[in-house]
């Protein structure tokens, strides 16, 4: 497997957790003290992180920094979106395109050769 699709991946999988461990608690933790939602989070994301990191280094041994950040980034927005959506019920709105469209540019940008 390519070296880049292995780290979207799991960078892909890393951010499920992450995003869960940002924003999850704000559905179902919003009756608790802020100190257990944020205990809850840190657990959560110690797997972000289990993942993150060799994530991290087998993409850096094709890739540069700034290419992994802007992968990190689309990435995100491409889990944050359906989360967003789907599980904190929030509308759909044009400037998740428009995001998107920019992160095109990013991403074109970055990995220009």
């Amino acid at each position: 497997m390519p070296v880049w699709l292995q780290t979207a991946a799991l960078l892909s999988l890393s951010n499920v957790f992450m995003t869960f461990a940002w924003y999850g608690h704000l559905k179902t933790l919003g009756n608790k003290p802020w100190i257990v939602a944020a205990l809850i989070s840190w657990g959560i994301a110690l797997f972000e992180y289990l993942i993150m990191v060799p994530a991290n280094r087998v993409g850096y041994t094709e890739l540069s920094v700034g290419q992994l950040k802007i992968m990190q980034e689309v990435i995100t927005l491409s889990v944050f979106l359906p989360f967003s959506v789907l599980y904190m019920q929030q509308p759909l709105k044009l400037d998740y395109l428009w995001a998107g469209l920019c992160l095109v540019g990013a991403v074109y940008f970055i990995f220009r050769t």
